[in-house]
C-alpha cells in the first residue's frame, strides 16, 4: 500500500504529473493492448491522471482506473468511457475480474514486505491466462526520494522469482532508463507476464 506521504505528494503534484506523462507514445502500452482480446476488461492500477486508461478506452477496452490519490482519481474521472475508483493496493480484492492489469510504475510505492501479497492479489484478480504489465525501478532496498515519495527497488532476477512464486509466467522483460518528476534518470524494468 502507498504511504500517506507519497499519496499527499501525488495529490499536490497531480497537475504537474498529468502534464509530464505521455502515454500516447508508449510502446509498452501498445504491446500490452495488442496482446489482449478485443473489448477486454482492464484494471489500470495506479492510474494517475488517467492517460493510459484513456488510450485503452479509445482502443475499445473496458477500463477501471484505480489510484490511492484522490486528486489523481479526480483527474482520471474526466476521461470519457472509463470507471474510476480510489483505492490502495491492498484493497484490490476481485477474483477472475480482469483480462489485463496495467501496473505501470505504481507498485514500486508498495513496501517490499507487502509486494508478494500484492502480486498474489493481482493473480487472483486476473482471469485465467490474463496479462499483467508491471513497471518498476531497478535497484536494492527502499528509500524516500527528494520530493517525499516512498520507493521499493528490485533486481531483475529477484523480480522474476517473485512473479514466478506468485504463479505468473513471464512473457517478456525489458530494461530501460526513465526520468520522473525529480528529473533524475533511473534504471527500470518493464515486464509482461501471464497469470
Amino acid at each position: 500500500m502507498s504511504d500517506d506521504d507519497t499519496i499527499r505528494v501525488y495529490d499536490e503534484k497531480a497537475q504537474d504529473y498529468a502534464r509530464m506523462v505521455d502515454t500516447l507514445k508508449d510502446p509498452a502500452l501498445d504491446e500490452f493492448m495488442a496482446a489482449l482480446p478485443p473489448g477486454a476488461r482492464v484494471l489500470d492500477l495506479g492510474c494517475g491522471p488517467g492517460n493510459a486508461a484513456d488510450v485503452m478506452a479509445r482502443a475499445g477496452f473496458s477500463v477501471l482506473a484505480v489510484d490511492a490519490s484522490a486528486e489523481m482519481v479526480r483527474l482520471a474521472a474526466r476521461v470519457e468511457g472509463i470507471e474510476t475508483r480510489q483505492a490502495r493496493f491492498d484493497e484490490i480484492d476481485e477474483v477472475d475480474a480482469y483480462d489485463g492489469i496495467w501496473a505501470s510504475f505504481s507498485l514500486l510505492h508498495a513496501p517490499r514486505a507487502a509486494f508478494p501479497g500484492h502480486l498474489a492479489a493481482l493473480k487472483r484478480a486476473l482471469r485465467p491466462g490474463g496479462l499483467l504489465f508491471l513497471g518498476l525501478k531497478l535497484g536494492d532496498g527502499e528509500k524516500v526520494d527528494k520530493i517525499g515519495r516512498f520507493y521499493s527497488y528490485y533486481r531483475e532476477d529477484e523480480l522474476k522469482a517473485l512473479l514466478r512464486d506468485a504463479g505468473f509466467t513471464l512473457s517478456s522483460a525489458r530494461t530501460m532508463t526513465v526520468t520522473g518528476m525529480t528529473g533524475a534518470p533511473e534504471d527500470a524494468i518493464a515486464v509482461l507476464a501471464h497469470g
